[in-house]
């Protein structure tokens, strides 16, 4: 299973700090609904250009491996590292934002919760990570969404 190398970036830190994930079970929740923000915007990182973040300006992350099908195949550890952006509802998730190439939506995750697409591949973030930065472009079939 690919996830297991993906636990070797926690234990390197993938260029990271080696601090714990959040307290949430590995996963990033997004805070969205009718009247907040949407889940995601477009920052500027060098030497990346425009990536796709949250709302609290951390870079969101795409697998290569779920290209194949389109469904969420980075569970348990694996999504300790790589934690998922989880809605409470898809009508949290516009199918366009703003000015962000691609179309949003969400699946439903093997847990049951949703977790929010981009051009239907499941986004992360990277656990290790501070806001505006991306430690993890490319490593091991991860990369930075480009928007």
């Amino acid at each position: 299973m690919l996830c297991v190398s993906a636990l070797a970036f926690v234990a390197t830190g993938c260029g990271g700090k080696g601090e714990e994930a959040a307290d949430t079970g590995g996963v990033l929740a997004a805070e969205a609904g009718p009247e907040k923000a949407p889940p995601v915007k477009k920052i500027q990182v060098s030497p990346f250009g425009n990536v796709l973040a949250t709302q609290k300006r951390r870079a969101l992350y795409y697998w290569d491996v779920e290209q194949r099908d389109f469904k969420v195949h980075c569970t348990g550890s694996c999504a300790q590292a790589w934690p998922p952006l989880i809605v409470r509802s898809a009508s949290a998730v516009p199918r366009r934002i703003g000015r962000i190439k691609g179309a949003f939506g969400t699946i439903r995750r093997p847990d049951g919760r949703l977790q929010v697409t981009w051009n239907r591949l499941p986004i992360y973030t990277y656990a290790h990570e501070e806001p505006d930065e991306v430690l993890c472009d490319d490593v091991d079939g991860w990369f930075v969404v480009r928007v």
